[in-house]
């Protein structure tokens, strides 16, 4: 499991599935060969440097933070079922922290979290208190 990077006053909240086998035993966020989430921060403009996944706790500093809707399991998405999200807890988050946006990375967050099996990538119609959700 990894640990959440929130705090108040975020612009951004990235929610992924489940951390990667890989990204759970080196205890870093995104860290699997290919992974372009570091890259593309830095290229939209997110943060002013290309980080490492070693520097995830930095993003507080750039107004970003992170978690993972699935905390007691890490693996690809198709080892998981639906009880392994948890939804309520992250709502909980969400409330407490207010982010401006909670982008989900993939349709499989978005669906575990909004309970519906078909979403669209993009802004949603639905908000978490003045939090807007987006999936990526």
């Amino acid at each position: 499991m990894l640990p959440d990077v929130l705090d108040s006053k975020l612009k951004v909240v990235f929610c992924g599935t489940a951390a990667g086998n890989r990204s759970a035993s080196l205890q870093q966020y995104y860290v699997g060969q290919g992974n372009k989430f570091w890259n593309t921060l830095f290229q939209i403009g997110l943060t002013a440097k290309q980080l490492n996944p070693s520097e995830f706790n930095t993003l507080l500093s750039f107004g970003i933070g992170l978690t993972d809707l699935v905390k007691g399991k890490s693996g690809m998405d198709s080892i998981l079922i639906s009880s392994d999200f948890g939804s309520d807890i992250l709502v909980k988050k969400i409330y407490k922290y207010s982010p401006d946006f909670l982008c989900f990375n993939g349709k499989r967050a978005g669906k575990e979290f909004l309970m519906s099996e078909y979403v669209d990538y993009g802004i949603q119609k639905k908000n978490v208190g003045k939090t807007k959700l987006f999936i990526a």
